[in-house]
């Protein structure tokens, strides 16, 4: 057989070769809009391990390892970058009660995980694949196996880590949508009632400021500077442009306000209201710059002088007649508050004349071909520290080994606060989407790969002759029991609206065709807003539980 003329190095890159493109290619097959998706790969990993055993073709164990580790911590880490600067904003006033509500679904799960272990007897190994599986969480997978290789499992007992990940892995993505359509049903929702109902609690939701233009009636801000108006600029309200004796100009800060005076205002619904109680009544015509020279423009930030430098400090206004209306980071718009720093990729809306615009720009940089470069030196910087803190030990009481952030947890935490830092000296942490998704998804097909295969040999064993069977029943519980209880008692107990509790659901199980299929029911972004609310933190805790649930378990067994 011509295989067998091939190196160890070479075969063994031939099957995540074909793992790889065969497990992408099942896991784009939908039924009824449901598929695999990367989780395809896994099961083709699968399909080339048994086969290998059949032909009696071995494979390079220490190159499976590593790259099942560097494809693990490629994963990890470009997560982090993603979510790392809307990580600590999602624990805001409206993002804390839905994170509550995903908090409590985790910590249900690794509850019936733990009843599991202890009702039943399974094996821990395999426990922790099943429950990362029944949660369709891959990188909860990568730190089970770490964390068991850690404490001394062999390779057989991480093999079965990965059985009981892939036979527990379909439910988990059906078990969701099941949910969904079950408290639909059970409390007889009505969908569209529901998105009319969050589109009046959250003022659309959308991820556009809102604009009025108001006329200045309040006789006490006749002649103060709008500067010292209470709210403007400094609060999360901005004016991008004046109406003054019949010509538009730019409303600095030391412009001054008369009675009569309109502006145009931009920021959020709940501020922009409370504004006009101080200003005045709303405008009879909007503010337009047609026909006059001033301008508008977004510019993109990409100079370092700009980069972590609050809007006051930056001097943008001096000897330029401007003022930023808008900042727009990740597809969410901000208020230009005084306190607000910039950050590389920042899409600022910039309001004044031509040629001052022009000068800003300059300030800025406005290089848009850099948004696509990726900055390796700060990925390799930040991948280094991320295994650095993973390897620092933290000694708990009470269990039999020290808790280690790891291969999964360590990039991960290193890249959410990096993510959240921005910048610092020559390393800038900023991914382009694309470039993030490409690598991310490199990541995690090396890691699927690897422990499909180094599983395949062993899986229609034991599925057909061996535990499979049990195995994905406890999956099914450890799916179910956490949805449907924190489903019924978010919706009956706490009114959460039932297209976010929707979005709390799938991002609770960080499962993105979840999420697909309830944005689905409606063109409202409810949906959407929640699993981004809660997605970041979940993933960390998914991460997190594993580790601690096999110290804790291995603790209470010695």
């Amino acid at each position: 057989m011509s295989f067998i003329a091939l190196s160890d190095v070479a075969l063994t890159l031939i099957a995540l070769a074909l793992a790889g493109s065969f497990g992408l290619l099942l896991g784009r097959v939908k039924i009824a809009r449901v598929g695999l998706g990367i989780g395809g790969v896994l099961f083709s990993g699968l399909a080339v391990g048994h086969v290998a055993a059949d032909w009696g073709i071995a494979f390079d164990a220490d190159m499976l390892h590593f790259v099942r580790e560097f494809g693990l911590i490629l994963f990890v880490y470009t997560i982090g970058i993603q979510v790392g600067p809307s990580f600590f904003k999602s624990f805001g006033r409206d993002g804390l009660r839905l994170n509550l509500a995903a908090i409590a679904i985790v910590a249900l799960g690794v509850a019936v995980t733990v009843a599991v272990f202890l009702l039943f007897g399974l094996d821990l190994a395999a426990l922790v694949g099943v429950m990362s599986g029944a949660v369709t969480n891959t990188p909860g997978l990568g730190a089970a196996t770490q964390i068991l290789a850690e404490t001394g499992f062999g390779d057989d007992a991480l093999a079965l880590t990965g059985l009981g990940y892939a036979v527990a892995y379909p439910f988990g993505i059906v078990g969701i949508l099941l949910t969904m359509l079950a408290l639909r049903a059970l409390l007889r929702i009505d969908v569209s009632r529901e998105a009319a109902d969050w589109a009046r609690e959250t003022g659309a939701g959308a991820a556009a400021l809102p604009t009025v233009d108001v006329v200045v009636t309040n006789p006490n801000l006749d002649g103060v500077a709008l500067g010292e108006v209470p709210g403007l600029f400094d609060g999360e309200v901005v004016a991008s442009r004046m109406m003054q004796g019949g010509e538009i100009a730019v409303p600095t800060r030391a412009a001054r306000l008369h009675v009569g005076d309109s502006l145009h205002i931009v920021g959020p619904a709940r501020a922009l209201a409370a504004m006009k109680l101080l200003l005045g009544p709303e405008a009879a015509k909007p503010i337009s710059t047609k026909g006059t020279r001033m301008s508008w423009a977004r510019l993109v930030v990409t100079e370092r002088k700009a980069l972590g430098v609050r809007l006051r400090d930056l001097a943008l206004l001096e000897g330029h007649q401007v003022t930023i209306s808008r900042i727009n980071r990740a597809g969410i718009e901000l208020p230009p508050r005084a306190d607000s720093k910039l950050a590389f990729g920042d899409i600022v809306t910039v309001v004044g004349l031509p040629d001052d615009i022009e000068a800003v720009k300059m300030r800025l940089g406005d290089e848009r071909a850099r948004l696509d470069q990726v900055q390796f030196e700060a990925l390799f910087v930040g991948i280094a520290l991320g295994i650095l803190l993973g390897s620092v030990p933290l000694a708990l009481p009470g269990l039999p080994a020290p808790l280690k952030l790891g291969l999964a947890g360590g990039p991960l935490v290193a890249a959410i606060l990096l993510g959240r830092l921005g910048h610092w000296g020559p390393f800038v942490w900023f991914m382009p989407p694309v470039a993030n998704t490409a690598l991310r998804e490199i990541g995690i097909v090396l890691f699927l790969a690897v422990v499909g295969i180094t599983a395949g040999d062993r899986f229609v064993e034991t599925l057909l002759h061996g535990p499979g069977l049990s195995w994905m029943g406890y999956g099914v519980l450890i799916t179910l029991v956490p949805l449907v209880v924190v489903g019924l008692l978010a919706r009956l107990v706490f009114r959460f609206n039932y297209l976010s509790l929707a979005g709390v659901l799938a991002g609770s199980m960080t499962d993105p065709p979840a999420l697909a299929f309830a944005a689905s029911m409606h063109a409202a972004p409810a949906a959407s807003v929640a699993y981004v609310s809660v997605y970041p933190l979940v993933m960390f805790l998914r991460i997190l539980a594993p580790q601690l649930m096999v110290l804790l378990l291995l603790g209470a067994g010695g």
